[in-house]
């Protein structure tokens, strides 16, 4: 058995040598800080004030005149999309946020944050909008995905190490939303109702520990209030704690459309407004000044602020920005595929079921998402991926046996994208656009393009340069189908709208009102049945403009025209009962491998979902118990972001949460089915057995447009442990192909002062046949508290690879940050006087030894 030894040590700047790396680098940041004032001291005050808002959708305004150049920005978190939200430039697409915290893996996340700065650079971009660090407070966030998990600490180092790897080549993270924004129902508009405690050791503590750890350049506002205020405009956030307390030197931008004043945005803290929009700066913060509401001092501490993140990512590089391309690297793959598998969380694995052993000939692939790429969820963090692998053909490549498929049932929210149906008037794939200066379809048309896909969401691409902010275009493809029958089309718009088949006018949707949940702005979706011949085209005609819909909204927002565009579906009629084929490709297979689960347009930016049960309407969960019944030995891989209710679970011997694994999600998936990786995922958030289980159960979504925080701390596994409710998988729950021991602990201290820390050290061993990968996670539990305090809280981790028969020994220090809370009658973070509990478990419920030590006596600190 061989021996490795471990520790979790940090280097200390404050003891770094001379000349240290880490020396070097806060001198830099020191430069770009003094070249960023030299730059603001040579501008006139208009200049300044143009530095407050954005160029476009994308840029920060350039003054070349004064060396002074544009910055771009890309939305992420999971890759770096470029400048069109639909369609655009293909991209790596890297496992989702929550399956990157599954892994629990620090190094894994400072590896993808570099790979995807090479990613930005290839996008000709400078700044990644990402990461995200919103808290995981109910199972139906719609964005839950993207971000990482339901613990502050897993949350803040994880993000930490990812901003590391991106700003260390060059690239600008933005950790966002600061703050409350732990869901979309009504988020432009929703008072987060959150008290300072909670504030402080949930919902600011990732933010914080990021500062701390990895100084992000840039930080993105929510949309949503903090206790009555605007999250941009918000002082007690932005200027007391960020910039007072933690002392953060980087940039603060609004989220896409977030600012929502001039003078208290400014005097909060808030530097730029994104997108370039007229409403609050520009002559406003000039007639601002010359009312004496703000100082020309405050426009300066902004402007210097936007500076100086134009100097780390640029400095006086005037040259002209580059097109858009494509890295697909053979290493950034790899390292997806690898991240995917090591996500994959294996929730159950009775009787040795997996992995699937060279015996197994016939195995049946079952499922509404074993024959489709489901990769990543929708919104912000969508892109057009390189490629993408697809269980049923992964799990084929992989294995020499007899694979069969069927579908078992649907799941669609909206019919799918027509696109592969589509071809243009040439013959082209895709969608041919005229485009029309003004909304009236007036003289030629302007532009002409041509998209591939039916998705046609224009709030990013449309021509504006040449058609200018009022436009209307005409859509025009023809969709062809492999079969005859009673097929549908869907349509949804967001301006006025108008769908035209064959020349017959099929959807009016030019005065719509009722709003549904896709392009953010859009009306529900509309189906009609059409009649038709396989392989005989039919003509799609669609008639927008970009005025405002609903027409209320333009007398509350002020403005006429937005963003135009629409989406056309198509569904063939289904010509098999799905089912009973899957009923009897199971009975037939040595084992059935059902794939479930949601997909993007489920879980996505813009809405929360409504139930935690699998959609639609029971389909996948009847699925499930007619495959088991038919063929016991059934493995489940359910995809999603979040938690789902799992009415099966004690029928089904094995059970992986999948996740959203990028573009090797199928790749990844076959990895571990087969053994070829060995499963090391552990749950970052908790999965409850029921909605009514979860904290925040009777304080979602909220009403009238106030949702209150009223669990307090009490998020995630503090509150099933509090309140003594059983979950169905606990918080950092996880199997292996393997087994790991674990060796009694010890400290090298039973004191832990203000300043020193505590050395935890045991041994960990892997005491099974094949090489595996342990997460190791250490709780703290205050023995007694002036103040109510969780049974246990998360305050380190080690995630370690074995070989078989090998053991490595652990050393990790505890500080005060594991013992301290927030006291607000002091105000500041307390440790107080007492004794406390270290946990050493393999998940919150499996705790595997206890080490008590003390702090002899109480002591505060800020930051």
């Amino acid at each position: 058995m061989s021996d490795t030894e471990m520790t979790n040590s940090t280097p200390n700047t404050e003891f770094s040598p001379p000349c240290s790396p880490q020396q070097k680098f806060e001198q830099l940041m020191k430069d770009t800080r003094t070249s960023a004032r030299k730059k603001l001291s040579q501008l006139t005050l208009k200049e300044k004030v143009s530095l407050l808002t954005a160029a476009d959708f994308w840029r920060t305004k350039a003054i070349p005149e004064k060396g002074i150049p544009a910055v771009k920005t890309s939305d992420g978190p999971n890759g770096a999309r470029g400048g069109i939200f639909v369609g655009g430039t293909k991209a790596a697409l890297f496992p989702c946020g929550v399956s990157l915290a599954a892994t629990w893996n620090k190094d894994l996340l400072y590896e993808v944050g570099q790979h995807l700065a090479d990613e930005v650079k290839a996008r000709s971009a400078n700044i990644l909008l990402a990461p995200t660090v919103c808290m995981h407070r109910h199972p139906l966030g719609g964005r839950n995905f993207e971000s990482f998990s339901e613990d502050p600490l897993l949350t803040g180092k994880l993000a930490a190490q990812y901003i590391r790897g991106l700003q260390e080549k060059g690239v600008a993270a933005t950790i966002k939303h600061f703050v409350g924004n732990e869901q979309e129902t009504h988020r432009l508009t929703i008072d987060s109702l959150i008290q300072e405690r909670p504030l402080r050791e949930i919902y600011l503590r990732p933010f914080e520990i990021a500062v701390r750890e990895a100084n992000p350049w840039a930080l993105m506002t929510s949309y949503n209030l903090i206790n009555g205020t605007h999250a941009d405009m918000h002082d007690h956030t932005l200027r007391t704690i960020l910039r007072g307390e933690w002392g953060y030197d980087g940039a603060v931008v609004s989220d896409w459309g977030g600012t929502n004043s001039t003078v208290e945005s400014i005097l909060a803290g808030c530097d730029i407004e994104f997108p370039y929009s007229p409403k609050w700066r520009f002559d406003k913060v000039t007639q601002a000044i010359q009312d004496g509401k703000i100082s020309e001092g405050d426009v300066d501490r902004a402007a210097e602020n936007v500076l100086t993140l134009v100097e780390r990512l640029k400095g006086d590089d005037m040259a002209e920005e580059q097109a858009e391309r494509e890295d697909n690297r053979e290493e950034t793959r790899a390292l997806i595929r690898a991240a995917g598998a090591e996500g994959l969380t294996l929730l159950k694995n009775e009787g040795g079921v997996l992995p699937l052993n060279a015996k197994t000939t016939r195995v049946a692939v079952i499922g509404p998402n074993a024959n489709r790429a489901i990769a990543g969820g929708g919104g912000s963090a969508s892109l057009n991926p390189y490629y993408n692998t697809i269980p049923l053909d992964s799990i084929r490549a992989a294995s020499e046996a007899e694979i069969t498929f069927a579908q078992g049932c649907h799941i669609h929210k909206w019919l799918p994208v027509a696109s592969r149906f589509c071809k243009d008037k040439s013959g082209k794939p895709g969608v041919s656009i005229e485009w029309f200066a003004g909304d009236r379809f007036q003289g030629d048309p302007v532009v002409v393009q041509r998209r591939t896909n039916t998705d046609l969401f224009l709030w990013d691409s449309a021509p504006i340069s040449e058609v200018g902010p009022e436009w209307s275009a005409v859509a025009t493809t023809y969709l062809t189908s492999n079969s005859t029958g009673t097929h549908t089309v869907s349509f949804m718009s967001v301006g006025p709208g108008k769908l035209y088949v064959n020349g017959k006018l099929e959807m009016d949707l030019w005065d719509w009102t009722e709003e549904g949940e896709a392009m953010f702005d859009g009306s529900v979706d509309y189906l009609v049945k059409v009649e038709m011949e396989a392989g005989k085209p039919v003509e799609l005609r669609v008639e927008m403009t970009n005025e405002l819909r609903p027409i209320a909204k333009q007398k509350q927002f002020g403005i006429t025209h937005k963003y135009g565009g629409c989406r056309i579906g198509f569904k063939e009629e289904d010509q098999v009962d799905f089912l009973q084929e899957a009923v009897e490709a199971a009975k037939a297979a040595d084992v059935a491998v059902v794939i479930v689960g949601l997909d993007a347009e489920w879980e996505s930016e813009g809405y929360d979902r409504q139930t935690m049960d699998l959609p639609s309407d029971g389909s996948q969960d009847r699925l499930i118990e007619a495959v088991v019944k038919a063929n016991p030995r059934t493995v489940v891989i359910n995809q999603s972001g979040t938690p789902v209710t799992m009415p099966w679970v004690d029928r089904v011997p094995a059970i992986i949460q999948g996740w959203y694994q990028g573009q090797e999600a199928g790749n990844a998936l076959a990895d571990v089915l087969f053994g070829f990786k060995n499963p090391s995922g552990k749950l970052p958030s908790t999965f409850p057995k029921r909605i009514q289980d979860a904290p925040a159960y009777n304080n979602w979504p909220g009403e009238n447009l106030k949702v209150n925080y009223g669990e307090g701390l009490y998020i995630g596994y503090r509150y099933y442990e509090r309140a003594l409710v059983e979950p169905l998988f606990a918080f950092g729950h996880g199997l292996s192909y393997t087994t790991f021991e674990y060796g009694r602990p010890s400290l090298n201290s039973k004191i832990l002062t203000p300043h020193n820390t505590i050395e935890l050290c045991f041994a960990v061993s892997n005491i099974g046949s094949v090489a595996g990968a342990e997460t190791v996670q250490i709780y703290v539990r205050d023995d007694k508290s002036r103040l109510p305090r969780p049974e246990k809280e998360l305050v380190a981790f080690e995630k370690v690879f074995l070989e078989a028969g090998e053991t490595v020994h652990l050393r990790i220090n505890l500080d005060k940050h594991a013992v301290g809370y927030y006291d607000t009658a002091i105000p500041s973070w307390i440790a107080e006087e007492g004794t406390f509990n270290v946990l050493i478990g393999a998940s919150s419920a499996d705790v595997k030894y206890t080490i008590p030590f003390e702090v002899k006596e109480s002591f505060t600190w800020i930051f």
